[in-house]
């Protein structure tokens, strides 16, 4: 038993009275790129990251569901017959959105226990990393187990998917929860998003010398609100008026004629869609043929087409992508939704101080509060730990 499960199995009897049943845990992701593609129908690749949250859970002899975290002081109570969406707003609609949508996938919900489960991450909250799907991807391979559901993990995926947009509320993808379910060591998930196949793609980013580093800009954002369901809306505009069913249908070859038909806003929602899943593409093509080196220009490049097209950057990520590139780095943009959140660059490993020294640097010369800097091994995903 690790230290941190030990810990955890001894906050979780001293809140509910009696020892868990096991202990799960699920990683947060790092998108190395292909950004607001997913809900498009597109092409995704990220990876898993070796930060994680961890859950441990026991059922109960009723239907009584409490829910307790390291990061707050209460405990959730509520009822299996009171799940759904319509709750009250908070961090309890993760795994309580999961339990639900996993009625709808095979669980009878008329019929399983209820359950204690206490929550412990490492993942940042709010940092574009994705520390929603991994408590959802942690509480549905527990529950999977605990229930004896017998899902597989593209369906594992859906639950989560499922819980974000129906329960809490944001309108994402299914990107988060297929790369915190479906994560391998050293490898990143070629995704597409329409036909939900995936292909395992390695890296080889400790081999060839690089690290990745995430540049957690520490400015906060919220995918249930604002900018992010404004450019989903944006997208599906653009898809009817082109008269297609989603983006994915729309070519490269295809946007000066996109430009005849959009106004200036939606085209260049469009551009970025449409660009953007070329360069997922390209990237993964070119990992295969060339190796990690040879694909920061195209890094670079989504990085421009996500501030400049698509609109969703912040002056941090900017900055942090700016000073990284001017100072080592192959290739740097943001990850994630965007409005905040982090950066990565990838960077050879005798420059990565030489990076952190210099964003910081640039942060308090411009006054934002000082970064968050720290690299990521691309890592497995969910399991039960014990």
């Amino acid at each position: 038993m690790t230290d941190r499960s030990a810990a955890l199995r001894a906050r979780f009897t001293e809140l509910f009275g009696h020892a868990p049943q096991g202990v799960w845990s699920a990683p947060g992701r790092v998108n190395l790129i292909g950004e607001h593609t997913d809900y498009n129908d597109g092409f995704v690749f990220p990876f898993a990251i070796d930060r994680r949250t961890v859950g441990a859970l026991a059922l109960r002899e009723d239907r009584r569901i409490r829910l307790a975290s390291s990061f707050t002081d209460h405990i959730v109570e509520t009822s299996i017959a009171d799940l759904g969406p319509g709750a009250e707003h908070g961090w309890q609609n993760y795994p309580l959105g999961v339990a639900w949508a996993l009625g709808l996938l095979g669980a009878d919900l008329d019929a399983v226990p209820g359950f204690d489960l206490f929550l412990d991450s490492d993942v940042p909250v709010g940092a574009g990393l994705s520390s929603s799907a991994a408590i959802e991807s942690a509480v549905a391979v527990a529950l999977n187990d605990v229930w004896r559901l017998d899902l597989d993990r593209k369906t594992l995926v859906k639950a989560g998917h499922l819980a974000e947009n129906e329960v809490v509320g944001a309108p994402t993808g299914i990107l988060d929860q297929s790369a915190s379910l479906l994560g391998q060591a050293d490898a990143g998930i070629f995704i597409d998003c329409r036909s939900l196949e995936t292909d395992v793609i390695p890296l080889g980013f400790d081999e060839a010398g690089l690290e990745v580093l995430v540049m957690d800009t520490k400015v906060h954002h919220e995918h249930a609100t604002g900018g992010y369901a404004a450019r989903r809306a944006s997208c599906e505009a653009g898809a009817k008026a082109l008269g297609v069913e989603s983006l994915r249908e729309v070519s490269v070859a295809d946007l000066p004629k996109a430009r005849d038909v959009l106004d200036g806003e939606t085209f260049r929602r469009v551009r970025h869609v449409v660009t953007e899943n070329q360069r997922v593409l390209d990237t993964v093509r070119t990992l295969r043929e060339q190796g990690p080196r040879a694909i920061g220009d195209l890094m670079d490049a989504s990085h421009r087409s996500l501030r400049d097209d698509f609109e969703v950057s912040v002056p941090q990520l900017d900055l942090a992508v700016e000073i990284s590139q001017n100072y080592g780095a192959i290739g740097a943009r943001m990850t994630g939704g965007g409005f905040g959140g982090s950066a990565i660059a990838l960077v050879p490993h005798e420059l990565v101080s030489q990076v952190e020294a210099a964003v910081d640097a640039a942060f308090a010369e411009h006054g934002y509060a000082q970064p968050d800097l720290f690299g990521v091994v691309p890592s497995a995903g969910a399991s039960r730990d014990e």
